[in-house]
């Protein structure tokens, strides 16, 4: 989350996202949204359980152990999808017992975000959230309304204030409305805007040239890298006379460089190791 989680958590945060990378790969907006709807329940089950939360972050218990857990206390609640990730993360290491439930939160976000990008929708619900926060934000009536408890009237508020908004931003606002919680509307916002943000990092490419690609180029290479991700892929070009030739592509936290100066600087680095 945007919250800066310690030590062990942090790890498992990037261990998290890797995992939900793997369960929306190659998935329609339908079962993204699914995934998202139902890891929204679990953030729900573990903010209001401690001893659930305790039960599934507790180092002296191993995965099996955890993995049984999981299964008798949610199988027949979520789907397959839902269950094995969080049966993976609850094997990871938290700092703290909350630290899970921010991250499960952030989990939720970015599948729902992952909807949307499958959806061609993804730049519309981040302009949509911001919308509705500056609304708030700016609103005194608004602000106490959505922080009150009469979860029927906030839901059909924000159903007033969004209706020609998104599946996906409807759908984020609800959960976010009835969940502050104990942070505040600016804060939470934050954390959602954070992990929108998060998740078009990971589907967004970074590609370095010599010289401009042809649209035909540009299509061919977004049509691969969708298929190495399993989901639409955005790419930025920027030129860069130092690439000499080929193309230099940085995706999420993984950089493919298939350029003539990278592989002269392989080159030179193997000659300098073997004298």
């Amino acid at each position: 989350m945007r919250a800066h989680l310690g030590g062990s958590s942090r790890a498992s945060l990037v261990a998290a996202r890797i995992a939900l990378d793997a369960a929306v790969k190659g998935v329609d907006a339908k079962t993204a949204s699914t995934l998202s709807s139902e890891l929204f329940f679990i953030t729900d089950v573990l903010g209001s359980n401690i001893s659930v939360r305790r039960a599934l972050t507790d180092p002296s218990r191993d995965a099996q152990s955890k993995s049984v857990f999981v299964k008798d206390l949610l199988a027949s609640k979520v789907g397959a999808p839902a269950l094995g990730l969080l049966t993976e993360i609850s094997a990871l290491r938290w700092s703290g017992a909350k630290d899970l439930v921010q991250v499960i939160e952030q989990l939720a976000i970015e599948a729902e975000a992952s909807a949307a990008n499958i959806s061609g929708e993804l730049d519309r619900v981040e302009e949509e959230i911001f919308v509705v926060f500056n609304a708030i934000t700016n609103s005194s009536e608004l602000r106490k309304a959505f922080k009150s408890d009469a979860v029927q009237a906030k839901s059909k508020l924000a159903q007033e204030i969004l209706k020609n908004a998104s599946s996906s931003t409807s759908k984020l606002l609800s959960n976010m409305v009835n969940s502050w919680r104990g942070r505040s509307i600016e804060a939470t916002f934050a954390d959602y805007q954070w992990a929108l943000a998060a998740r078009r990092n990971r589907v967004i490419a970074l590609v370095k040239v010599a010289a401009p690609l042809t649209q035909d180029q540009q299509t061919r290479l977004a049509t691969a890298l969708t298929s190495k991700v399993g989901q639409p892929v955005r790419i930025n070009i920027e030129i860069d006379p130092h690439v000499i030739g080929g193309v230099s592509v940085k995706f999420a936290d993984e950089i493919v460089d298939g350029s003539i100066s990278n592989r002269l600087a392989g080159a030179a680095r193997a000659l300098v190791g073997s004298k």
